[in-house]
Formats: structure tokens, C-alpha cells, sequence
């Protein structure tokens, strides 16, 4: 039981929900098993598995010889693969229903992908093995680099970033390089210090810009939901030396003004950096080279539906303008006669690299992943998913529209349908309320108060990925939970989650006291052998 803030068993939560009338005896709720921490459950005193004795003692490590129990439970094969298999039934998961976070693009990953990405030639390979053994890799990242200059309209890629923020960073670098190298370093006499940001944009980018060292200064946001190009003129100078505008934006709304913020940001001597997370809207359709984009990082984990969340591997490659191309980070793959080798180092085509982002090449299972889904879509495939996702988008905002307000109701939107809360007042439900609800009735709930320039937000990203089925399911459920609000039936929103493993937590008092690590509450019953 977590016994931080009120009780979360539902059975232990006062009698609340008129399900548990009678408890279970168990904890169990039908094939629902109850489950507890793995260091819980005993095994101690056992291992799992049989270890033979070492054949050379540890004298050579002198004091790092452990001396205490390692602090792991001996859990059968069978007791471990039961543990987590139940633990898995109390996760929402995309291979269960529709998971409707927005900004995120959390759609299905094929499983062909996932067959292509553990052939041993991919799968077993080193990054310091001899080149000449890793020649076919190679090329993949050779053909990955192809096609996202191809997708872009950019002449350059580094593909070592692992994810967006990682992406953002590497873009940042090479936009500070290249001032440096005109002479307007963050040192310099006149320094280009400062980075122009919508007030909706994602919270990495004004904190990126502070790591690399640069100022940060919003820009102003129109009542439609889009840069300000009035207080951007105003506020673009020497001192600027980019901005950072997502497009299609944090709203789900394409910004329509995108060549002019190009063309203004150039002539005041700044670079313009794309932050590419909402790419999936537009991939096939709009290259952002054409709109005068200099840098933009690429969520291979969202647009190219390599996995996604849970700590897990990510990729975010950078694509860059010509004019920031040639301070990309190493390593740069190269070829000729003799076949595909690494610039590992500032020199040759590399000279003016800014550095490396990471120590190897890349998160190459994620390369694999993304090349085979663009092979199995081809052109009319990849076309075809930005159309979808945008067609699946607009039937939501104009489904739940019937009960919910639409934060930016002209006009249609992306790839994000994006609600405010102001359908809700009066009734004494929150935005919050709501979303637990939405766990009673088996959906993941949608992105919450983000973005912050929406009172109450909640925004909707269901991908190009689900059937119209499946939206009408989702969209049936929010309208009659959002006609229950309305109806005055505060209690099943105010106590909800009732039929999830676990209730709501007191989110305050866990998120100022968080528990981290388990303790045993008596440490001499754990054997020292």
C-alpha cells in the first residue's frame, strides 16, 4: 500500500467505491492479480539461479570487495516472470487502447521494426569493432542520413543526438559555433547572447538555450494561437542569435507565417531553429528547408514510431541548414571507393565541428527501426501518415466539440486537438477530475495543463495509427463523462480513479516527499548469504 497522503488500495479508501463492498480476500481483483514489491516477496534466504565458484579470488580489488548482502531478492524463473507479467496488467499500454497524449505521438511501432532491429548485424555489433566489419550499419546510417535530408530539404544531418532536448542541444552548438566564427561569440565584444521563444513552446527550449548560455526572451502569442510577428520584429536585434518556434506548435496549429518569421530572423542576422517534436504532422508534405528553417531535431522515437517513453533508447537527429552544416558534430559517416568510414575527429570535411554529442555513433537499434518503417511506407506511405494523422485530429476536435470547448475553435488544427477547461465551469470538476475519470473507463488521459497558455489544457494527439472505431470508442466515453460533469455527478470525477489497481494519490505531499527507495522494516531478517 502506498501510504503517502490518503490511501490508495481501493478496497482501504472508506468505502468509496460501491465495488468494493465486498473485498476481495485476496487483494485480487478477478484475473486482476494483487502484487506486491518484488523485494517483498521474499527470497532472501535463495537464488534464483545457480552460480559456479569463481576460479580467482578478489584480493586484487583490494577494499571494493563487497562485504554486505547485495540487497536482491532470489526469485524462481517462474516467480519473476509472474511478477512482472502482473505488473504489466496495471499499465495502460498502445497495444491496448488508444494513448491520446498530445505532443507526444505515441502511435504503434510495427513489429517488423522491431524483427529488423535484432538481426545480429545490428543487434550484436560494437561501436569500436574494426569499420570494415561494420560496413552494412553503416550504410544504413548512410541511407537514414539519405532520407532525412530528402524528407527535410536539408544538405547536412548529425544523427548521434538521442532525443529531442539532446537534439535541441546539438542544434544550439552549432548555432553558437557559427557566430563564434563570424566573430559574435558569447564572449565577443558583441555578442549574439539572447534566444527568441513562443510562450507555448515546449519547456526544453528556453531551458536548453540557458544551458548552452544564451538569455531567454519570449515572444507574445495572437489570440489564434501563433507567434506574435509584430513582438517578434520588435524584439529580433545584433543580440539575437536565434529563435526556437515548433511548427506545427504546441497548440496543433501550423504556424501560417513561417516564411516570413524565416525571413525576418535572417535579415536580423539570427538562425532560425525548428524544434521538429510535431514533424509527424507534416512529414512528406512540407520540407522544412523550404520554409527557411537552419536547424531541427527529429524525434525518431515519435515521427518514424520507434519506441517511445519509459526511460527508453531514443534518437533525435539534427538536420541543418548550409549554413550551419559544416559545424556539425562528429562523428560524420564518409565514403568512397573504398566504402563507408567514420570522421571521428576536427579535421578534413570536419574541421570546423563544434565536437561530439555522445561518445559513439548513436542509438543504431533506433536508426534500424526507423529505416525499415520508411522502407515498408515508401514516399505515398509517409505522405499518407501526416494526412492521417491530421484527418484523425480534426474528427476528434469536431466530435467532443459537442460538449467540450476547443481552445481554438476556427479553423481547423493539425495533428493535436487542443480543449480548454471552460466547459467545466460551474460544475466543480476540474481538468484533473476529469482525466482520472478517464482511467475509470480504460483510456491513458491526455496531455494536462500543458500548454500553459490554455487555461486547464487538455490536449489530444490521437495519431495516424488508430481506426475510426477506436476514435468513436474514445470520443463516446469523454462525451459522457463530460454530460455526467454537466449533469452535476461531482463525486464520480472527485473520486476516481474508483477501478484502477491503485487510487489517487495525494500528489503534493508525494511529489515535496517522495519515497525512492524501498527499506526493508526489519534489515536483520535479510540473509548475508
Amino acid at each position: 500500500m502506498n501510504s503517502v497522503g490518503r490511501p490508495t488500495r481501493p478496497e482501504t479508501a472508506g468505502g468509496e467505491a460501491n465495488d468494493y463492498i465486498h473485498p476481495t480476500l485476496t487483494g485480487a481483483r478477478g484475473l486482476l492479480q494483487d502484487e506486491a514489491l518484488i523485494f517483498e516477496l521474499g527470497g532472501w534466504d535463495k537464488t534464483g539461479v545457480d552460480l559456479v565458484d569463481a576460479e580467482l579470488d578478489a584480493s586484487d580489488l583490494g577494499d571494493l570487495v563487497r562485504t554486505d548482502p547485495i540487497g536482491l531478492p532470489g526469485l524462481s524463473e517462474p516467480e519473476a516472470m509472474r511478477h512482472y507479467v502482473r505488473l504489466s496488467q496495471k499499465n495502460h499500454a498502445i497495444d491496448l487502447a488508444l494513448y491520446p497524449l498530445g505532443s507526444c505521438t505515441m502511435k504503434h511501432n510495427p513489429r517488423l521494426n522491431e524483427k529488423a532491429a535484432r538481426m545480429p548485424g545490428f543487434s550484436d555489433i560494437h561501436p569500436l569493432q574494426p569499420v570494415s566489419t561494420v560496413q552494412g550499419a553503416l550504410q544504413l546510417m548512410d541511407r537514414l542520413a539519405h532520407w532525412l535530408k530528402t524528407l527535410t530539404g536539408m544538405p547536412a544531418v548529425a544523427l548521434t543526438p538521442k532525443a529531442g532536448a539532446h537534439g535541441e542541444l546539438c542544434g544550439l552548438l552549432a548555432i553558437r559555433a557559427a557566430h563564434r566564427a563570424a566573430g559574435h561569440g558569447l564572449q565577443s565584444e558583441h555578442p549574439r547572447n539572447t534566444v527568441l521563444t513562443p510562450t507555448s513552446a515546449h519547456g526544453t527550449n528556453p531551458a536548453t538555450a540557458a544551458f548552452v548560455g544564451y538569455k531567454v526572451e519570449e515572444i507574445a502569442q495572437t489570440a489564434d494561437g501563433r507567434v506574435d510577428l509584430a513582438d517578434l520584429e520588435k524584439k529580433l536585434g545584433p543580440h539575437v542569435a536565434a529563435i526556437m518556434v515548433t511548427n506545427p506548435n504546441t497548440c496543433g496549429l501550423f504556424e501560417r507565417e513561417v516564411v516570413e518569421i524565416a525571413r525576418l530572423t535572417h535579415e536580423a542576422g539570427a538562425y532560425f531553429y525548428c524544434d521538429g517534436a510535431n514533424f509527424n504532422a507534416i512529414v512528406g508534405r512540407v520540407r522544412p528547408g523550404d520554409l527557411g528553417v537552419d536547424a531541427m531535431h527529429i524525434n525518431l522515437h515519435k515521427t518514424f514510431s520507434t519506441p517511445h517513453g519509459g526511460g527508453g533508447p531514443g534518437a533525435g537527429p539534427v538536420v541543418l541548414s548550409e549554413a550551419l552544416a559544416r559545424f556539425a558534430p562528429t562523428p560524420w559517416i564518409v565514403h568512397d571507393e573504398n566504402g563507408f568510414d567514420l570522421a571521428e575527429r576536427a579535421e578534413g570535411p570536419a574541421a570546423e565541428a563544434f565536437g561530439r554529442m555522445c561518445a559513439f555513433h548513436g542509438q543504431m537499434g533506433m536508426f534500424v527501426r526507423a529505416y525499415a518503417y520508411m522502407l515498408s511506407h515508401g514516399a505515398d506511405g509517409l505522405r499518407q501518415v501526416a494526412e492521417d494523422a491530421v484527418l484523425n485530429a480534426n474528427y476528434l476536435k469536431a466530435v467532443l466539440s459537442a460538449e467540450m470547448s476547443p481552445a481554438f475553435p476556427e479553423g481547423p488544427c493539425m495533428h493535436e486537438a487542443l480543449f480548454d477547461d471552460a466547459w467545466l465551469d460551474g460544475t466543480g470538476v476540474t481538468t484533473l477530475d476529469f482525466a482520472k475519470a478517464m482511467i475509470d473507463e480504460g483510456f491513458h488521459p491526455m496531455t494536462m495543463y500543458f500548454p500553459l497558455v490554455v487555461h486547464g489544457a487538455m490536449l489530444i494527439e490521437p495519431t495516424e495509427t488508430e481506426s475510426k472505431a477506436e476514435l468513436d470508442r474514445f470520443a463516446d466515453a469523454l462525451l459522457k463523462l463530460a454530460r455526467a460533469a454537466k449533469a452535476g455527478d461531482v463525486e464520480r470525477f472527485k473520486g476516481a480513479p474508483y477501478h484502477a489497481p491503485l487510487r489517487r494519490l495525494d500528489e503534493t505531499l508525494a511529489a515535496r516527499k517522495p519515497r525512492l527507495r524501498w527499506t526493508p522494516t526489519d534489515p536483520a531478517k535479510i540473509a548475508a548469504e
